[in-house]
């Protein structure tokens, strides 16, 4: 299972390194500059709205199936048929909800408009990532990671034209950015479902209230867990926008450090994605995770660790590679978040592993802790703080999530780090910090610190013990003998 998990690691992160940072660094980005900061922020702040109420599309039906499937791949057929007429209805829910609370927050007029777009976006990609969720529950991980990248390659092609293509530039309006994306996720989620009616041996949507009662009874834990979690991942350009007297701006200057941040979450998300079926595949066979599981934690550390430490050392360079207005603020904004890019990461690893063996009691307790929290800290500091205080309270919240799913999954599963390798991983990030100190004292250029810190840390992963070349040297050689 480690030699799979490797080669499919492999390939969603080639794939997705490919395409998704020119489209979040060349297209997104390129957007806020056209549109201007003000109007992009009234569009994140919308954006993140539809994102918290996003679990009426599903009601955890995509985390339930995937694990579902991962078991029980033979019942794809029965369950897709059904649940696809059902999600039809929650769609609707979704949309009346969605209008309800936007009033209720003081939206109107132009931003109810856009808003209908962005939540008929946000139906769209609920069904790709449900339809995603067959193809990863029977284990064709290389479909679903071609899946992955779909529709951000569509999206590319149709706004580097809007950009850069039409013969007259002239203004951007934030609307086009919204009406692109719907035909990127309809053309992907005609793609998937095809490729699922395939796999399902045929489709046959039809309304079973019996059965569709069960599944959405199986699932609202899931649904629940995937709530809390948005609201103390999502309300931060919300509160800024509604907060501040200028909200908008600042929504728009955190969302110039949050992208940076949500380009690398990226990675972390698509490895929770290819550890859920196989952790449900392997507990149902009372395989002992540890080893995988271990495994994952010692290259999301490696990875994040460097990451984290290279961006909030270097953020207002990182910042000027990208903007050039309203980096001074950015910046120490994007310094905090970066590191809540390791954290986010290992909440992935073991929060996937609790969600797999059915401990969704204990993470919805921690999730809504974690919702009272971030919400809390959100309303102290952004007064104060602005986009700073916001990434703050982030942070804050993702750290703790993070230690407190740690040590759960460790109790629950009996996994044992060893002092070795905590004593490795604590040397690897010191000697990161100190070789990231002697650069910026030496007041190296950006481009040559950032090749020196990657030196680094292919170096210092290996030399402490946090990468063993020994354990990778035996898991190629399984592969060759396989």
């Amino acid at each position: 299972m480690q030699r799979k998990f490797l080669a499919n690691l492999v390939l969603v992160l080639v794939l997705n390194l490919l395409v998704k940072p020119f489209y979040i660094f060349g297209i997104d980005a390129e957007v806020q500059v056209r549109a201007g900061t003000a109007a992009y922020g009234g569009y994140a702040a919308l954006l993140s709205l539809t994102f918290l109420l996003n679990i009426l599309l599903d009601l955890g039906v995509t985390n339930w199936n995937t694990r579902h499937i991962a078991r029980h791949a033979h019942l794809m057929h029965k369950h897709v048929s059904g649940i696809i007429t059902a999600r039809a209805l929650l769609a609707v829910l979704y949309g009346m909800a969605i209008f309800a609370a936007a009033w209720l927050l003081g939206y109107r007029g132009g931003q109810l408009k856009l808003l209908g777009i962005l939540a008929f976006n946000q139906v769209l990609v609920a069904t790709v990532l449900y339809l995603r969720s067959n193809v990863a529950g029977s284990q064709r991980f290389a479909q679903d990671s071609l899946l992955s990248v779909l529709d951000r390659v569509l999206l590319i092609g149709i706004c580097a034209w809007l950009l850069w293509g039409r013969k007259h530039g002239g203004p951007f309006p934030i609307e086009w950015f919204a009406w692109a994306q719907t035909a990127a996720y309809g053309l992907t989620a005609v793609t998937a479902l095809l490729l699922v009616a395939r796999h399902a041996g045929g489709l046959r949507p039809r309304w079973n209230p019996a059965f569709t009662f069960s599944i959405l009874r199986q699932s609202f834990p899931y649904a629940l867990l995937v709530l809390l979690m948005s609201f103390y991942y999502r309300t931060d350009s919300i509160m800024l926008e509604r907060i501040l007297p200028d909200g908008a701006l600042q929504a728009g200057i955190y969302a110039q450090g949050f992208r940076f941040f949500e380009a690398f979450n990226m990675l972390g998300f698509l490895l929770a994605g290819l550890l859920l079926p196989m952790y449900s595949r392997m507990l149902k066979h009372g395989e002992d995770v540890g080893p995988l599981t271990g495994l994952a934690l010692r290259l999301v550390l490696a990875g994040c660790i460097a990451v984290s430490i290279t961006g909030s050392a270097w953020a207002h360079e990182v910042m000027a590679l990208r903007y050039h207005e309203h980096t001074e603020q950015s910046a120490p904004a994007f310094a905090v978040l970066i590191w809540c890019f390791t954290a986010v990461c290992v909440t992935y690893i073991f929060g996937t592993l609790l969600t797999a063996s059915g401990d969704l009691r204990m993470l919805n307790r921690m999730a809504a802790g974690g919702m009272v929290l971030n919400i809390g800290l959100n309303l102290v500091l952004i007064p104060h703080w602005q986009v700073l205080g916001a990434a703050c309270a982030s942070l804050a919240t993702q750290g703790l999530m993070a230690l407190a799913q740690g040590a759960i999954a460790a109790r629950r599963h009996r996994l044992r780090p060893g002092l070795r390798n905590t004593l490795g991983a604590l040397a690897y990030t010191l000697l990161l910090l100190g070789v990231a100190w002697w650069l910026k004292t030496a007041g190296l250029p950006f481009p040559r610190a950032l090749l020196a810190m990657a030196l680094a840390a292919c170096l210092a992963a290996p030399a402490t013990g946090l990468l063993p070349l020994r354990g990778l040297a035996q898991l190629r050689a399984l592969r060759r003998e396989a």
